[in-house]
């Protein structure tokens, strides 16, 4: 679930200073304001919202030296045995501003979007990776329908936060359930990226965290920390920087895992179920720039359509292509004059449906002492609608959807009959909250709109009635039927915020939903909707959803199937590891593996 892992109560954000939570740490962050000293395992958390222990397993390192320099240590600074003298003293000098700044950072409390005993804490904490376990048990029947690999994405950070942190700086962790004629197997590792294995072999973090760490003067200090490690050869920043923590699709017969700050990885399902991380995937060369973690593969032409955006220069977006061979079509420059946050965008039969929303990205404001992802109101929501085969941006239409800010768009099409391109997405205010520390509470609305390319005019509506409205948050429609006209979406219940609760499912026509509960201390993630006929494109419904839950009495984790048109749980898989509460995933059928490059 792509969400902010804050602490609220049902009605608003608890005040941080009500509760004290136990991280588990082998080090306490005892410098941390407001920390209170390390307690038992199972203390439960005094939050109105998370009744749970918070339980991070950080792997112990054979590594004896402290990375950064602390008041009360005196160990010495680890150098790399390769590294000439010139380097090792420029680690050292580095190492010690670093933990000056660190020092400093301290001194003054962290804003819950930025604070890892808010962000990381109980079921969102992060869990060591789990070999393949096989013949998993299982209560009830797995459909006959279902077999091949359910996989999920989330953040899961290798080391302790040393400051700052935000639930989505984690690296990235796929978790797969390889299920083969009703027999189940699981397994979970983390997406090797570059990031990801310089700093495991480093022993500590030292790529900055975007949104936890980019602050203010200390997050200025730290983008110039690590632009002189780059220079003087202590890491190689020419690899990308991503943590690969958000979405997951298939495709080309290869697993991708994304996050929009870097090119897609690819990760490999080995024939006994496991996950191995193959590299850095530039579709042979042919992708130089970032991809959004929400690729969309079109269930007909089985092109895959993607956007790229900088927030350092222009042009801060555009728009291709990949062919079902994996041939990438040229760029298309779309013109913004901010650089603008688009986790997500829409497709339809023949358009690209690009948001072009208030939140956006200004470096300057560290210089300020603020946060470089900002709210702009000055600046107006639109709706960008292009020709899926354009060439150039010159033919765009551009609507204006007055302060809609959508995290995620679920699904889009076209009504000839009125000139229309209808757009499903859940409407988030405030728009900025899940970035920035904020007092309203969050709500997320699940809203049609109307953009007419006649007159250039745009509505918008919530689909569910006043007195059934509940945040929804991660989902999908039938994958058949994206960017056609659909009559069901399954959402998360994402209440309460950020908790999963359950899932809804929604007619978007009439604004009926059906709602499934986990119940009894049980919460989950995104539902994922599998059609029990791949080719079946009319009993929209006819198919099952497959969620990752986790128990938070017992501590235990399982993931259910549950039948799409009755809501009635139809077997539930008894995992024999924690699975954190986390994004995206997608489901591998066993025939494409067959292919798998």
């Amino acid at each position: 679930m792509a969400s902010s892992a804050t602490t609220p109560n049902t009605n608003s954000w608890a005040p941080f200073s009500a509760y004290s939570i136990d991280l588990g740490f082998s080090t306490p962050l005892k410098s941390l304001p407001l920390m209170k000293k390390k307690k038992k395992l199972n203390q439960k958390v005094k939050s109105a919202a998370l009744h749970t222990p918070s339980v991070l397993h950080f792997p112990k390192k054979p590594l004896k030296p402290t990375m950064i320099p602390q008041e009360d240590s005196k160990k010495p600074i680890k150098t790399n045995p390769q590294w000439n003298l010139l380097q090792r003293a420029a680690a050292i000098a580095f190492d010690m501003a670093e933990g000056a700044l660190i020092s400093r950072e301290r001194q003054q409390p962290l804003p819950k979007t930025s604070d890892p005993r808010v962000q990381i804490a109980g079921n969102f904490a992060p869990v060591p990776e789990h070999p393949v376990q096989h013949v998993l048990p299982v209560n009830g029947s797995i459909p006959e329908c279902i077999n091949g690999v359910y996989l999920r994405n989330g953040a899961n950070p290798l080391f302790e936060p040393v400051a700052g942190h935000h639930f989505f700086d984690g690296d990235g962790m796929v978790h797969a359930v390889t299920i083969d004629n009703g027999k189940a197997s699981y397994a979970c590792r983390f997406t090797e990226t570059q990031r990801f294995l310089q700093e495991k072999e480093l022993g500590k973090p030292v790529f900055p965290k975007a949104i936890g760490e980019l602050h203010g003067h200390n997050g200025v200090g730290r983008l110039l920390l690590f632009v002189a490690r780059g220079l003087f050869g202590l890491i190689n920043n020419k690899q990308g920087t991503g943590v690969a923590n958000a979405g997951l699709v298939y495709f080309n017969n290869r697993l991708l895992a994304m996050s929009e700050d870097d090119l897609p990885y690819q990760v490999r399902i080995t024939p006994s179920g496991d996950l191995e991380t193959v590299g850095r995937y530039n579709f042979d060369e042919q992708l130089n720039s970032t991809m959004i973690a929400h690729p969309k593969i079109d269930p007909v032409s089985q092109e895959l359509y993607a956007l790229s955006y900088d927030v350092v220069q222009k042009p801060y977006l555009k728009y291709f292509r990949f062919f079902p061979d994996g041939k990438k079509s040229p760029d298309v420059e779309i013109p913004l004059t901010v650089p603008t946050m688009m986790h997500d965008f829409a497709i339809t039969e023949n358009f690209v449906v690009i948001p072009d929303q208030q939140v956006v990205f200004k470096l300057q404001e560290m210089i300020s002492g603020g946060s470089p992802v900002i709210y702009d109101k000055n600046k107006k929501s639109r709706f960008g609608i292009l020709d899926k085969n354009a060439s150039d941006s010159n033919n765009i239409i551009w609507i204006e959807s007055p302060d809609t800010f959508c995290f995620h768009l679920w699904n889009a099409w076209e009504e000839p009959e009125s000139d229309e391109v209808v757009v499903i997405g859940s409407c988030m205010t405030p728009p900025d909250s899940i970035f920035n520390e904020c007092d309203e509470s969050l709500e997320s609305v699940l809203s049609e709109i109307r953009l007419n390319l006649k007159t250039g005019k745009s509505t918008r509506r919530p689909i569910l009635s006043e007195t059934d409205q509940v945040n929804l948050e991660a989902g999908m429609v039938n994958r058949n039927r994206l960017g056609r006209k659909t009559q069901f979406a399954y959402l998360a219940i994402a209440e309460p915020w950020p908790k999963v609760s359950g899932f809804g499912k929604v007619d978007l026509s009439t604004g009926d939903v059906k709602k499934y509960i986990y119940g009894n201390g049980k919460y989950g993630g995104e539902p994922f909707f599998l059609p029990n006929d791949a080719a079946d494109c009319e009993n929209e419904d006819d198919g099952f959803i497959i969620a990752f839950v986790h128990d938070e009495k017992t501590w235990e984790s399982e993931l259910q199937i549950v039948n799409a048109v009755n809501l009635e749980l139809e077997a539930s898989i008894k995992l024999p590891s924690r699975v954190p509460y986390g994004f995206h995933g997608t489901f591998v059928d066993s025939k494409e593996l067959v292919n798998q490059a």
